[in-house]
C-alpha cells in the first residue's frame, strides 16, 4: 500500500486530479476523476475526496492534502480569496483551511489570483502551476499559455505574474458543438489535421469574420457534404486562431512557454507550429505537482515561522 508524504490536489471545474507524493518529491500514485466543483454537491467535498485517496491515507498519522484549483472558489469546499497580481504565483498568507471530520487528513487550499486592470479577469489552480514552471526556469521571462476550458495566456518576470487574460476558446467550441445548430454538423470524435492547419490560418487572417466563418460550417454541410470530422476539426481551427490573432503581441515576439496535456495542448502546439512560432511544453502534471510541493513549502513556513 501506497503510504504518502503528503498529497496533491487539483480539483478544477470538470476535473479532479490527485497525487500520492513521496518523500523524494516523487510521484508514488496517482488518481483521476471526472467529479470536479460542479458535479459535488454542497457538503460532499470530503466524502468525495475521500472515495478517491482513502487508500492512501493511514490511521496512525493526519496526512496533509495540498489542493488547488475551484476547490477554493466561494461555492468550492472552502473560500480561499483571490490574491491582486502582480504578485508571486504563491506566497504567505490566503491559505484556507478546509472543515474535515476525517482525522486521517488535513487539507490545505492554495488561493487564486485577480486582476483588475487593465480588465477584471480571474484564476484558480493555473497560479499554482506557474510557481511549478519556476521551479524548473526561476529566470523565465516572458509568456505561459495554459490550455483548457478556459485558456490562461500570462505574462511572468522576475518571479512574479505580472498580468495575465482569460479566453472561454475552449467552452465555446464545447457549447457550439454540443448546444448550437452546428451539432448537426460536426462529430466531436473525428479530427482532421490539414482541416484543423488551414483553419488556424483562416482564423488568424480575419478574427472579426469568426461568426460568418463557424456558420459556413453548417452551410457547407448541407449544401456540399462537409464531413463532420471536418467540420469538427475546423471548428476549433477558426476558434484557436481568433484567439492567436488577439494574443499575438503577446506571444510574437517573446519567449512562450506551453504548460498543459491532453488534447487542448495538443491542439494549442500544432497550431502555433504551423504559425512557425517556437515554444517550450511543459507537462502539466510536473508542474502542478512541483507547485503545490513549493505551496506545501510556502505554507509550513507560516506555520512554523522559526524553521
Amino acid at each position: 500500500m501506497i503510504k504518502p508524504d503528503w498529497i496533491a490536489v487539483d480539483w478544477g471545474t470538470t476535473n479532479l486530479r490527485a497525487w500520492a507524493m513521496l518523500e523524494d518529491g516523487t510521484v508514488g500514485s496517482r488518481a483521476e476523476s471526472a467529479l470536479g466543483m460542479v458535479h459535488v454537491e454542497p457538503g460532499r467535498f470530503e466524502a468525495t475526496l475521500e472515495s478517491m485517496i482513502g487508500g492512501w491515507l493511514t490511521d496512525d498519522r493526519s496526512t496533509q492534502v495540498v489542493a488547488c484549483g475551484m476547490v477554493g472558489a466561494d461555492r468550492g469546499w472552502v473560500h480561499a480569496p483571490y490574491r491582486e497580481a502582480p504578485c508571486t504565483p504563491i506566497a504567505p498568507g490566503g491559505f484556507a483551511l478546509a472543515p474535515v471530520r476525517d482525522r486521517r487528513m488535513n487539507v490545505v487550499v492554495v488561493p487564486g489570483l485577480m486582476t483588475v486592470t487593465p480588465s477584471p479577469d480571474v484564476m484558480r489552480g493555473e497560479e499554482t502551476q506557474i510557481a511549478g514552471l519556476f521551479s524548473g526556469s526561476p529566470e523565465f521571462h516572458g509568456i505561459a499559455c495554459l490550455p483548457g476550458t478556459h485558456t490562461k495566456w500570462v505574462s511572468v518576470r522576475s518571479g512574479q505574474i505580472a498580468e495575465f487574460q482569460t479566453f472561454m476558446t475552449g467552452e465555446l467550441f464545447d457549447i457550439l458543438g454540443s448546444k448550437s445548430i452546428l451539432r448537426h454538423s460536426v462529430d466531436p470524435r473525428g479530427w482532421d489535421g490539414d482541416a484543423f492547419s488551414e483553419a488556424i490560418l483562416l482564423g488568424m487572417s480575419d478574427p472579426g469574420m469568426i461568426a460568418a466563418r463557424l456558420f459556413s460550417l453548417r452551410s457547407e454541410s448541407l449544401i456540399c457534404g462537409l464531413e463532420p470530422a471536418v467540420a469538427n476539426a475546423r471548428l476549433s481551427g477558426i476558434l484557436i486562431g481568433a484567439e492567436l490573432a488577439s494574443t499575438r503581441p503577446l506571444w510574437q515576439e517573446r519567449d512562450l512557454i506551453v504548460v498543459g496535456s491532453g488534447k487542448a495542448c495538443s491542439a494549442y502546439g500544432s497550431a502555433l507550429r504551423v504559425l512557425g512560432k517556437e515554444f517550450t511544453e511543459i507537462d502539466s502534471e510536473r508542474a502542478v505537482t512541483a507547485g503545490l510541493g513549493h505551496a506545501r513549502r510556502v505554507f509550513g513556513q507560516m506555520a512554523c515561522p522559526d524553521g
